[in-house]
């Protein structure tokens, strides 16, 4: 921004190419009582006549309030960029599950991994094997069912990853799955089977809905639907097709994943983000449930 001046006689005048400053000087000088008028040269040309018995004051009073001025508005601060050190948890769960796969097979009525870890709603009301609820969801129906999961899951668990961390993002992935099932299993009641890892998929897809969600207001408006109409619509393109789908398992595991990704954009939940030692500790906690869980399965006795 160029700005010229000329000592005249009767006036001071300043020139510049830019009117939004002199229209800001112009309010300065009005602050003050200051007489003074704006001329407009040209397009391109404005000029401020500043009578010359005010011209000490004038240019006073705009000095100090550019050097009042100067560097504002601050910058807005830059909340660093949150980055697990580990970026190969997606890979780590979805090679878990092909590799149990790889050991139970296709579901079998005779298969002891199917006996033992198949989610039935009828042991977990009346036979209290609520391990079921987790072990289900790392068994799969057939290999279709698998790489469906594993294509899904996997690009949706690196972004969700890269957001909560490995240790947040596995213990909520689990237990908002897991919470998931149970509200399917007291929905249907007793007689209902159910395998697959499409539950925790969901509850993935209503955390990153909600936790992506930036509440900067408390007033309730179309910005809190969004999120919500977006995740149910990713419900019906699907998870609501297909001869073995389990619709309330999707249903329940995107709601539950909906309401537990508000706790991710809480301001305990950026303390345990950023802290390694709790990201350690829920990963540890995560991995012990599925495998206490398989051990609870294959070590339970029916009567």
């Amino acid at each position: 921004m160029n700005i010229t001046t000329d000592n005249q006689p009767e006036n001071h005048i300043i020139t510049t190419a830019d009117g939004s400053t002199l229209e800001t000087y112009s309010l300065v000088l009005s602050a003050v009582n200051i007489p003074h008028s704006i001329n407009t040269v040209t397009d391109n040309t404005f000029e401020l006549h500043i009578p010359a018995r005010h011209r000490e004051r004038a240019l006073y009073e705009i000095a100090s309030y550019v050097q009042e001025n100067r560097g504002w508005p601050p910058p807005a601060p830059v909340e660093p960029l949150f980055s697990p050190s580990f970026k190969a948890m997606s890979f780590l769960v979805i090679g878990s599950l092909i590799f149990i796969y790889s050991i139970s097979g296709d579901w079998h009525p005779e298969s002891v991994w199917f006996q033992r870890g198949a989610g039935d709603s009828t042991a977990i009301l009346q036979g209290g094997e609520y391990y079921r609820l987790v072990t289900a969801l790392m068994l799969h129906a057939d290999i279709v069912h698998l790489m469906g999961n594993c294509f899904l899951g996997g690009f949706l668990l690196h972004f969700y990853f890269k957001i909560s961390g490995n240790g947040l993002g596995l213990f909520t992935m689990l237990t908002t799955a897991t919470f998931a099932n149970y509200i399917n299993v007291l929905a249907h009641g007793p007689g209902h089977h159910f395998v697959g890892f499409s539950t925790a998929v969901f509850s993935v897809i209503g955390l990153l809905c909600t936790s992506a969600y930036n509440k900067s207001t408390s007033a309730i408006n179309f910005h809190l639907f969004m999120p919500i109409m977006a995740g149910m619509a990713l419900l019906a393109l699907l998870g609501s097709g297909g001869e073995r789908t389990d619709l309330g398992a999707h249903f329940f595991g995107i709601v539950i994943g909906m309401i537990a990704g508000l706790f991710l954009r809480s301001q305990k939940a950026d303390v345990i983000r950023h802290s390694t030692v709790m990201q350690m500790v829920l990963t540890i906690l995560a991995c012990s449930a599925a495998w206490m869980s398989w051990v609870r399965a294959f070590s339970h006795t029916t009567s």
